[in-house]
């Protein structure tokens, strides 16, 4: 094959003219292929999209495909100056059209997107039965999603999924509107890193603890923790502060006291109930404590209630006789 002629030689001077080439362009030449049915074993160059491939004219027009019409005369091709006759498409998946064409199946590539691209690909040249093997796997293989987060739209539904859950509970509240006051310069950037450690712990524990956002509550940002339908513990990441007269809300962000409290709720991961010694392996000790309410105090004893860099936690003992989310 020669950069001034094409596969095969066999044709007149009408058959293959010559366009002028366009500026900064690769000189090309157009020509068809008659005839190349009866040339199976001749080989062929491709420049598919920048990329070099060698085939068969038997290969080529072995199904029918747009392929065929292009190497048996019925469309004209164009080559370079060194006789490669190029395909203006991505060449990214163009051997694994050739592996079909050859062999009338191929290992489909890896990935939803990659099959799509493919996809694409078997459309543009007209290959039915590679569409058709796209489309099935496409249909069949149906990428799941990595963790389901409910979103709470009222006090019922939240009760009833914290209830029914064979799994720990672990619920965010967020809603920045229900401020009345205005917020410190870092409670935004806080609110936000609150958030995203909610979305890494749930990939981190996915299928272990079952994760609910709640957008209506009455807090700003808080965190609160449940084991076998009991409120364990709760991690308050708002305060009220004072600044030049009057008063700002301040979101903080207990990253380490969050990752503990998850933790915690690991072992109510299973029945039965962890062992006493086990519990209070885990209890903060209370002589460190400040003062708390008699609303606090129920038939289960005294409930602790910290201040940690003006955090506010509450823990719940497992065996009181408190409501659900009080």
């Amino acid at each position: 094959m020669s950069g001034d002629s094409c596969l095969p030689q066999h044709h007149t001077q009408s058959d293959c003219t010559s366009p002028p080439p366009p500026l900064a362009c690769p000189k090309t030449k157009t020509c068809s292929y008659r005839g190349a049915l009866g040339l199976g074993n001749k080989y062929v160059r491709l420049n598919v999209g920048g990329n070099l491939f060698y085939t068969t004219l038997q290969v080529l027009t072995r199904q029918n495909s747009m392929l065929k019409a292009m190497f048996s005369g019925k469309k004209e091709v164009f080559t370079d100056k060194e006789g490669w006759i190029l395909i203006d498409r991505s060449g990214k998946h163009f051997g694994s059209i050739l592996c079909y064409l050859r062999d009338s199946t191929v290992n489909l590539p890896k990935g939803r997107q990659a099959v799509q691209e493919l996809l694409a690909e078997a459309k543009y040249y007209l290959i039915q039965g590679l569409v058709e093997l796209c489309q099935n796997t496409l249909q069949g293989n149906k990428e799941q999603p990595l963790c389901v987060i409910p979103v709470v739209t009222s006090s019922k539904e939240e009760e009833r999924l914290i209830q029914s859950s064979a799994k720990p509970v672990v619920k965010l509240v967020y809603n920045r509107s229900n401020n009345k006051y205005s917020y410190t310069s870092n409670s935004d950037d806080n609110l936000l890193k609150n958030i995203e450690l909610f979305d890494r712990l749930s990939l981190s524990f996915n299928g272990r603890v079952l994760f609910i956002k709640d957008v209506i509550g009455d807090e700003i940002c808080c965190w609160s923790f449940y084991g076998q339908g009991r409120k364990l513990a709760e991690v308050c990441c708002t305060s009220i502060v004072y600044a030049t007269e009057k008063k700002q809300t301040k979101v903080e962000f207990p990253e380490a006291r969050i990752y503990e409290e998850t933790l915690n709720t690991l072992l109510y991961e299973t029945m039965p109930l962890p062992d006493n010694s086990l519990l209070e392996a885990t209890r903060r000790s209370y002589t460190n404590c400040g003062s708390h309410s008699e609303e606090e105090d129920g038939p289960g004893g005294a409930e602790l209630r910290e201040r940690v860099r003006r955090i506010h936690v509450k823990r719940y003992s497992t065996y009181d006789d408190r409501q659900l989310g009080h």
